[in-house]
């Protein structure tokens, strides 16, 4: 019995349940990403289990693995008896009548679209979690990076893959971080809004200068946008560019917009007119 349990952990198929009670629970990924950078690790009682996957994660594996992960029940979360959950805005119905049966103080934070919206998504969980001052400095980090990537360039058009044969298109947080990098987000000029599904035919028929796509192995986005790109180039001799763009920058704002910007930046400046 202890050797299988052993065996689960040397895996990372299963993760150590929270040891402690009280502290703060997160189930929300996009706040983990902002929790460990605003508050010491002793104050995190446990931090959502997408976390713990590096597919979905927002935080560097080495950071995520200094907490527990939780699976985000209603029963394991009472248990851990937390003076603070953080949640998204998504939570069913039940888990939220529990909590609030429960007698606990929860934080709900939706997804932000926005730049603005997402720095005072900051400045909202700071707030809850008496760092002001630290999300202050966040912010000052996003603004920062944001400035650094501005270009004065004509925009390049691209589009931004975030998995399979799906884009960022208008209306999104990358699509303003696009913009204010230097780019042209070629998803919008097809007509799509938020994230979405792109009919290849239209990539194929009128490319973007550069296709980006997430790193990260295992994700077909990065090949989909090379074979994308070799019919473009030999359907219309475009010159088409890919570069890429780390799976950790996609899913969330917060601290992630200064880094996402950074590199944003850095693939607009590679790219010649």
């Amino acid at each position: 019995m202890r050797c299988a349990a052993f065996l689960c952990l040397v895996l990372a198929g299963c993760a150590a349940p929270p040891s402690r009670t009280g502290g703060i629970v997160s189930l929300n990924p996009c706040a983990d990403a902002m929790l460990v950078e605003l508050v010491p690790p002793d104050r995190i009682t446990a931090i959502s289990r997408y976390s713990k996957d590096p597919a979905a994660t927002s935080i560097p594996a080495d950071v995520a693995a200094r907490f527990p992960g939780t699976t985000g029940t209603a029963e394991e979360v009472i248990t851990l008896r937390p003076a603070l959950v953080i949640a998204t805005s998504y939570t069913a119905p039940a888990t939220r009548e529990a909590f609030a049966r429960a007698g606990l103080k929860v934080l709900y934070l939706d997804s932000p679209s926005t730049l603005a919206a997402s720095k005072a998504q900051v400045r909202e969980l700071a707030a809850a979690l008496n760092a002001k001052a630290q999300g202050e400095a966040m912010v000052a980090r996003i603004d920062a990076a944001v400035r650094d990537a501005a270009s004065t360039a004509p925009p390049v058009t691209a589009l931004l893959w975030i998995g399979g044969n799906l884009a960022t298109g208008d209306e999104t947080l990358l699509d303003e971080m696009m913009k204010a990098a230097g780019f042209s987000n070629h998803a919008a000029h097809y007509g799509l809004t938020y994230t979405g599904y792109l009919p290849i035919e239209h990539v194929v028929a009128d490319p973007p200068r550069v296709m980006i796509a997430p790193e990260a192995p295992g994700r077909d986005a990065g090949a989909r946008a090379t074979q994308l790109r070799r019919w473009a180039i030999r359907r219309s001799g475009a010159k088409v560019t890919q570069a890429n763009f780390p799976r950790q920058l996609v899913n969330c704002g917060g601290p992630v917009i200064a880094s996402a910007m950074t590199r944003l930046a850095q693939i607009r400046r590679g790219i010649a007119q």
